[in-house]
């Protein structure tokens, strides 16, 4: 990636790029040192944003990472800020190479153990929770009273479980019955039910909904879980129309969770190898230094996971788009990359229905932090895959079976992302964010990394690692060693910092796709 390693005012990423990139704030004729670099700013560029290193032509491609990013809507001069006053965005290839230059296997890593929850069916959690799962909207605020009622008083004779949460969603009904949209929602209740970082799970519905109970239980085969016991019974399910109402079902389910609590508190974390690890991969509120510093320093960590037989999953197709031709080359097979670009497909078609088009994805504070198009913000994202074979590619919130590295269709809106990995069965993740996302997801822990110091010491009660050392002189395989053993001992039970905080009830949105009837 970076052609210097001490520490400058600018950096080139590719021997190929006609512009750097600003790691300070640069004035208007300052002397700046960037290696061989000799281009002064002809005015003011702030950190993470693109200087024109040459004069760009109008209609002349921009560069970086190598890659094409954009085209010039008019002459940039040599040392001019570069970005969406002056870059449109560029059409995507569409003559794939497929499975063409497919990395070999990892060097096998076979010592790499955390200590972890074993259940029953064999998965391996790193968090211990108890959900109280609503199938429909309208069962929602009663799945959050009896929640609330497992306060830390409650609990504190179960010091295994790590607490009651409410799984909550704004679907369930409005849908046409066995349609897609039902079949993603019953796919992400069914997904939080099964995780190993639940330990025992009740469910509540209204009890008229489209998305019946029966409909979940049937098409997820739910069986409850939890402790080291595995339990043929089924769940308990509620339905407050046949309980009573409000009060007589939040009163029943405190109940039963009473009863459930014993079992969930029935374990003890044990060394389990780090092959169980299956690791959700997120970059939100994305900066110029995110392609640069967290997403290939997380791409190292995936590797390192990947030789120990663990899962990575790359996810936000949109922030896929326009860097999906790296991705091809490298899939196991014609078939998976055929998967990927289908999806490339779909969310064109998609974003068309609504007049919209993929170069909306960028955020305002994207562009604030320096990236110009979805290109150049996929060049970046698509980093923290890291550098093996791409294995399989699922849908939304499908159950992940595949080790190694492999792709999720997810929005790119952080979220509904996640709750798509961790309803696929990812029981940690990495969260790389250069503006600074206040992000948790429970029941998985959610790592938090700062792209650069500064955010990093502003916001330093949410980010766990600062990616920004690499500016600073560290390699980024250093500290993509470094995040590979946080992620290590977060498994293990290190609570993050949106664990501390408590984040993670509200974050819990499943993503949905046809007509609300």
């Amino acid at each position: 990636m970076m052609t210097n390693s001490s520490i400058s005012e600018i950096i080139r990423l590719h021997p190929e790029d006609n512009v750097v990139v600003a790691l300070q704030h640069l004035e208007a004729g300052m002397s700046i040192s960037g290696g061989s670099e000799q281009t002064e700013p002809v005015e003011m560029i702030r950190p993470g944003h693109k200087m024109a290193s040459r004069p760009i032509s109008a209609g002349e491609t921009i560069v970086k990472y190598g890659q094409p990013i954009g085209m010039a809507q008019e002459d940039i001069a040599a040392g001019a800020w570069v970005h969406v006053h002056n870059v449109a965005n560029i059409e995507r290839t569409q003559n794939y190479e497929k499975a063409t230059q497919i990395p070999p296997d990892p060097e096998p890593i076979t010592d790499r153990t955390f200590m972890g929850y074993r259940r029953a069916d064999g998965k391996a959690g790193t968090r211990n929770y108890i959900a109280v799962i609503s199938n429909v909207n309208c069962s929602a605020t009663v799945a959050k009273y009896i929640a609330r009622r497992f306060d830390e008083s409650l609990l504190v004779d179960y010091p295994q479980v790590d607490g009651v949460v409410a799984f909550t969603h704004g679907e369930g009904c409005g849908m046409e019955y066995n349609g897609q949209k039902h079949q993603m929602l019953a796919r992400v209740l069914g997904g939080i039910a099964r995780h190993p970082n639940i330990g025992a799970y009740l469910i509540v519905g209204l009890g008229c909904e489209q998305s019946t109970i029966g409909y979940l239980l049937d098409t997820q085969q739910l069986i409850q879980i939890g402790g080291t016991q595995q339990h043929s019974s089924g769940p308990p399910v509620l339905s407050m129309q046949d309980v009573g109402g409000t009060l007589k079902t939040v009163e029943a389910g405190v109940a039963k969770l009473i009863e459930l609590l014993p079992q969930a508190n029935d374990v003890q974390r044990e060394p389990i190898p780090a092959s169980e690890i299956m690791l959700g991969t997120e970059c939100g509120g994305s900066d110029g230094n995110s392609g640069i510093t967290a997403n290939p320093a997380l791409g190292v960590a995936s590797d390192l996971l990947v030789a120990c037989g663990g899962t990575s999953i790359l996810a936000e197709t949109p922030e896929i788009y326009g860097a999906e031709h790296l991705l091809t080359v490298k899939a196991r097979s014609e078939e998976v990359a055929d998967k990927l670009l289908d999806r490339m497909k779909w969310w064109e078609w998609y974003a068309g229905v609504f007049d919209g088009e993929m170069n909306n994805n960028p955020t305002v504070g994207n562009k604030e932090g320096g990236l110009t198009t979805i290109v150049e913000k996929s060049l970046g994202a698509v980093a923290k895959g890291g550098s093996t074979a791409l294995v399989d590619v699922y849908q939304y919130a499908e159950q992940v079976t595949k080790r190694g590295f492999v792709i999720m269709d997810t929005p790119g809106f952080d979220p509904p992302s996640v709750t798509g990995m961790v309803a696929g069965g990812a029981n940690v993740v990495v969260f790389t964010t250069g503006r600074g996302s206040c992000f948790g997801c429970k029941p998985t822990p959610s790592i938090k990394v700062a792209t650069n110091t500064a955010m990093y010491e502003r916001m330093i009660d949410d980010m766990d690692i600062n990616a920004g050392q690499v500016l600073e002189g560290k390699s980024v395989d250093q500290l993509g060693r470094e995040m590979f053993e946080e992620i290590l001992e977060v498994a293990s039970g290190k609570q993050t910092k949106s664990e501390q905080h408590g984040i993670g009830d509200e974050e819990f949105v499943p993503w949905t796709v046809g007509a609300q009837l």
